[in-house]
């Protein structure tokens, strides 16, 4: 089974710096941990990442979800210059109500020369029927939230010419 979730916002920069700032830029200052997420620390085994098909292992601080360290893996599924990423995050090291692993897309579109339109999805996996409420709840709730902060610290990275970790 699978729950959805899609938010859309604009920024006010070049569609390169929107396409490009969410994947290619230090993800510690991306998630910085929220309720039940814990701040990302560092990633790892990330020497191709951006392309399609490659990897990396991401770190967390300790919480009340994680003993902090290793807890998953990211990896590109597509991608299309300027227009689409589309990544998995799954090898989840704790426990994530049955989640299996997250589908993540991150579209982008021009509006103008210094504007770009964002589609931003999230598709979790689980496979217990079991704990189907609290899925949809966490989906529908909290990732939602959580995916308006992560977009707003893209943000604020893509306006400061933040530079970039991967090319």
């Amino acid at each position: 089974m699978t729950f959805t979730t899609s938010i859309t916002f604009i920024y006010d920069c070049s569609l390169e710096r929107s396409f490009k700032t969410p994947m290619f830029c230090d993800v510690s200052k991306v998630h910085t941990g929220f309720g039940l997420m814990p701040k990302v620390t560092k990633v790892s085994d990330d020497e191709h990442w951006g392309q399609i098909g490659s990897t990396k292992k991401v770190y967390v601080a300790q919480s009340a979800t994680q003993k902090g360290g290793f807890a998953s893996v990211d990896k590109v599924l597509e991608r299309i210059e300027n227009e689409y990423w589309k990544i998995e995050v799954s090898d989840f090291q704790a426990w994530m109500l049955g989640f299996t692993k997250f589908v993540g897309e991150w579209r982008t579109m021009a509006l103008a020369a210094n504007q770009t339109k964002i589609d931003y999805t999230y598709t979790m996996h689980a496979h217990t029927a079991l704990f189907y409420p609290f899925c949809w709840l966490f989906t529908k709730l909290f990732w939602t939230t959580y995916m308006k902060r992560v977009a707003e610290n893209v943000k604020q990275l893509a306006y400061s010419n933040e530079p970039y970790l991967y090319a």
